[in-house]
């Protein structure tokens, strides 16, 4: 498999946590190659916005064309544009790019600082015009023109709904045609929440420049950022950085040995020895009994039952069985949704051993029943 070339446009982020600092933690940690040109220098930490450089519209143009002449490109991100200029100037570059754009329409930073004027705010529907996908949140949406108006314009929409009230975020598909998809999760109760829009927007380039359709794109996209989110180092005294690096074995190419489990007679003295070795306890439930735990690097150990077993994790489970029974692997569960949020396949290899081929996400490591240590 060829490396996906993502072009990202948009600024920087002395802080770290947002803009092209997030764009390029993401773009590498899903297996793609970044390439940016940055549109303005910006002065921030977790607590806000101190000052903006915009770069020189002529400087954005030479980044593009400097990489675009040489490595080419797969998928385009733009997020922070700078300034009215440089928007119009990104849009007229785009005609000659075939490959598909990703548009976040950054215009306020998380913490509130404001990222783009009125004149810029205007300029982004040109940008608009050539994306394959723009992905406001709410606020924005409303600041480009609104759900109605926008897709009457032919725009596709993720439209973010973080900004909503209630314990459930709803993000939405939509096209001139209506809704075509949507996804929900738990809100994840968090300060640490700067850059989640970028970061969003880059892995869903990512996954339209590796080939994936844009619903499945978005799909792995949200899960990438729920999985930051939740690894989140807590840096700063704001709204700091998630934890792009923490994000390894959830995500990526079938099929990803990353839990084992082991069988356990005494509960306390196996559960205390694996806590005295350096793993960090994330399920406890003596009363199963059942404990998980997180080693360095993102795999899982769980202690249950009186079996070894080890689990594959496969991104589409029913495809990867479906193959596999092809050629004559016989199963003795086909895939079943479990309630602890994983959908899981059992066979048995030559030996006996017991195998689970299983897709859980976010669940993986951060399971119903998560306890923090």
């Amino acid at each position: 498999m060829t490396t996906a070339r993502i072009l990202i446009i948009a600024g920087s982020d002395s802080g770290g946590g947002a803009g092209i600092q997030a764009d390029i933690k993401t773009v590498t940690m899903l297996g793609g190659h970044a390439m940016t040109a940055i549109t303005a220098i910006t002065a921030q930490n977790t607590h806000g916005v101190q000052a903006v450089h915009p770069v020189p519209t002529e400087m954005v143009l030479a980044q593009i064309d400097s990489v675009v002449s040489d490595i080419g490109v797969d998928a385009v991100k733009i997020g922070m544009i700078g300034s009215a200029q440089t928007a119009l100037a990104v849009a007229q570059r785009l005609e000659s790019i075939a490959a598909p754009v990703v548009l976040d329409p950054v215009m306020v930073a998380t913490s509130g600082g404001v990222l783009a004027d009125a004149a810029t705010i205007e300029s982004l529907h040109e940008l608009m015009g050539w994306a394959f996908v723009t992905t406001p949140n709410l606020p924005e949406l409303a600041a480009l023109g609104g759900e109605e108006t926008l897709t009457a314009r032919g725009e596709m929409l993720l439209i973010k709904g973080g900004h909503a009230p209630g314990p459930v975020i709803t993000d939405r598909l939509v096209g001139p045609d209506g809704e075509i998809a949507h996804w929900e999760g738990s809100r994840i109760e968090t300060e640490d929440s700067h850059g989640t829009g970028c970061t969003l927007a880059s892995a869903i380039a990512t996954g339209l420049g590796q080939g994936l359709d844009l619903p499945d794109a978005i799909a792995r996209a949200r899960t990438f950022v729920r999985l930051a989110l939740h690894a989140a180092p807590g840096l700063g005294g704001g709204h700091g950085p998630m934890g792009h690096g923490a994000v390894r074995l959830d995500l990526g190419e079938p099929m990803r040995l990353n839990q084992v489990s082991v069988p356990v007679s005494d509960y306390t003295a196996s559960r205390d020895f694996y806590e005295d070795l350096g793993l960090r306890l994330i399920v406890d439930s003596p009363d199963q009994p059942y404990a998980r735990f997180a080693a360095p690097g993102g795999a899982t150990l769980s202690l249950y039952g009186t079996e070894h077993a080890v689990y594959f994790e496969c991104d589409d489970l029913d495809g990867r069985v479906a193959a596999l029974q092809s050629i004559g692997c016989v199963f003795d569960s086909e895939p079943v949704d479990q309630p602890w949020g994983w959908r899981e396949a059992w066979l048995v290899d030559p030996a006996g051993n017991r195998i689970c081929l299983f897709s859980a996400g976010e669940n993986r490591r951060y399971p119903r029943g998560y306890v923090e240590r």
